[in-house]
């Protein structure tokens, strides 16, 4: 079996992983619709705080996210790995600062790594095209559907204005502030009924 036909194996491999893993994580049942409200609500307040971060941490992206045509930020995205990783992750997708929908991400990945961490990741549909082709999709995944300009903090202490530029930009934020040089490709998101 060739390199890259095994990398595929077990990438999917490890997707698998990561939904099986985090389909327990859920406590809702079906029509219960108490617990449904009270899950959009705790999205939604972890969402502001998420962008309140990403306003004090990133200069002018406040005003990056007044501009765009979307926002989709997923305010806990988990990932625990042993050698293989696995990401998951709710959050929402604000358009003109109100909530249209509610989606999910997962990613795998393989390599030497151990440990657990969590991380803020949104995503800033920067033209209406970008958006609606992310809207219309059954499962989006960054990377493959689109290109996903990382943001990075230039010299001046601003987004680099070149990705400032691109349909698709993304943030990863952690404790610390804006992680730099890190890849987003390769997750994949999918709206879900809460």
């Amino acid at each position: 079996m060739n390199t890259q036909k095994l990398r595929t194996l077990a990438t999917v491999t490890a997707i698998a992983a990561a939904g099986a893993l985090f389909a327990g994580c859920t406590t809702t049942r079906p029509g219960d619709s108490g617990t449904n409200t009270s899950s959009r609500a705790s999205i939604d307040a972890q969402v502001d705080a998420s962008l309140s971060k990403l306003y004090q941490t990133v200069p002018g992206s406040r005003e990056m996210v007044a501009k765009s045509a979307g926002v989709l930020v997923f305010p806990s995205v988990v990932g625990a790995s042993l050698g293989v990783g696995a990401e998951y992750g709710r959050g929402s997708l604000r358009t003109g600062g109100r909530t249209q929908a509610y989606y999910s991400t997962t990613a795998g990945s393989i390599g030497f790594q151990a440990g657990a961490q969590s991380k803020a990741v949104i995503y800033l549909f920067n033209t209406q095209e970008a958006l609606t082709k992310f809207r219309n999709s059954k499962g989006w995944t960054a990377g493959a559907d689109a290109t996903v300009a990382v943001a990075n903090i230039g010299a001046n202490g601003s987004v680099d204005t070149n990705t400032v530029r691109q349909p698709v930009v993304g943030f990863v934020l952690t404790n610390v502030g804006l992680e730099a040089g890190v890849s987003i490709s390769g997750a994949k998101i999918s709206e879900v009924n809460l």
